[in-house]
């Protein structure tokens, strides 16, 4: 093989692994777009935000010298509660006003703003150097087109993923999410606590949120409180792809997305990757409106 096409074949696994490692983590935070839209059929765009929290918390607790996986758990934790905070003071007094779901979708906007100025207020409004967890322990990849923090983005994402549709899939709670997600009237008269599912819903989605977000910054080494805007819009264009409210569409969206950045990062130029996960969104909505794994209707009763 000449050395040319050997190169060229070496970069084109560089930047699938790179995007199989981002893509991955978009998955991880489109999960959360996808669990609330089934449950509540709303577009949460407050969770952008949610992600951008539970990386500023990790760093939050690292300047007070605490241990990073205890940062983590704390992260999890506040993170999930903040998501379930802008369910119950926000969206829950809409719902019980029977507000037009547009009131609910700005009042999710209006909710990123204000977690994002409160970050800025409080943490800074300049871009932070955020420790690299994703290089422990130390392996050897010699040889191959992929690095440690790639490879263990994408293990960490991946395995969250599985937990996270064991969770919805194999449990009780799980069970009464979707029995939620079919039919919320006929869940109620079947006993099931309709709220009570929501808020865990709400806190399931801000606990991976928090991972996605912690994962992220280890891997960019960056934080800041505008981070999140660009990552939520291209995790719910991934929960779109895949048909919002399908699990395993969120996972295909965002390795789609995290594919189409990389190769056009590595080919055309990292100024015009961005564009090529909107440009991938427009066609499949062209082609199948409802995304790849979507159903054809949904009903909401």
């Amino acid at each position: 093989m000449y050395p040319g096409m050997q190169q060229k074949k070496l970069m084109f696994w560089r930047y699938m692994f790179n995007g199989l490692a981002v893509g991955m983590a978009y998955a991880l935070v489109a999960v959360g777009y996808s669990l609330v839209f089934g449950i509540l059929r709303l577009i949460n765009f407050s969770h952008g935000a949610t992600y951008t929290f539970g990386a500023h918390v990790v760093l939050f607790f690292i300047g007070y010298q605490t241990n990073i996986w205890l940062a983590l758990s704390a992260s999890v934790l506040f993170t999930g509660i903040l998501a379930v905070g802008t369910n119950k003071f926000a969206l829950e007094p809409l719902r019980k006003k029977k507000s037009p779901p547009i009131a609910s979708l700005i009042t999710t906007i209006g909710v990123s703003y204000i977690i994002q100025n409160l970050l800025m207020v409080f943490m800074g409004s300049e871009r932070k150097s955020f420790p690299n967890m994703l290089d422990i322990p130390k392996l050897d990849l010699s040889g191959l087109p992929i690095t440690e923090p790639q490879f263990f983005l994408f293990t960490i994402s991946f395995a969250l993923f599985i937990i996270l549709t064991l969770i919805v899939h194999k449990t009780s709670i799980g069970l009464a999410m979707r029995a939620v997600e079919q039919n919320t009237k006929a869940a109620h008269l079947m006993g099931i606590n309709v709220n009570q599912v929501i808020t865990f819903t709400f806190f399931l989605g801000g606990a991976s949120a928090a991972i996605a977000g912690v994962l992220m910054a280890g891997y960019y080494q960056l934080v800041y409180p505008t981070m999140g805007f660009l990552i939520g819009m291209k995790a719910f264009t991934a929960a779109i792809l895949g048909g919002i409210g399908v699990m395993h569409g969120a996972f295909a969206g965002g390795l789609i997305v995290g594919l189409a950045e990389s190769f056009a990062s590595g080919y055309i130029g990292g100024t015009y990757r961005d564009a090529f996960a909107f440009i991938i969104l427009i066609i499949i909505l062209i082609i199948k409106p409802t995304g790849l794994f979507g159903k054809k209707t949904i009903t909401k009763v």
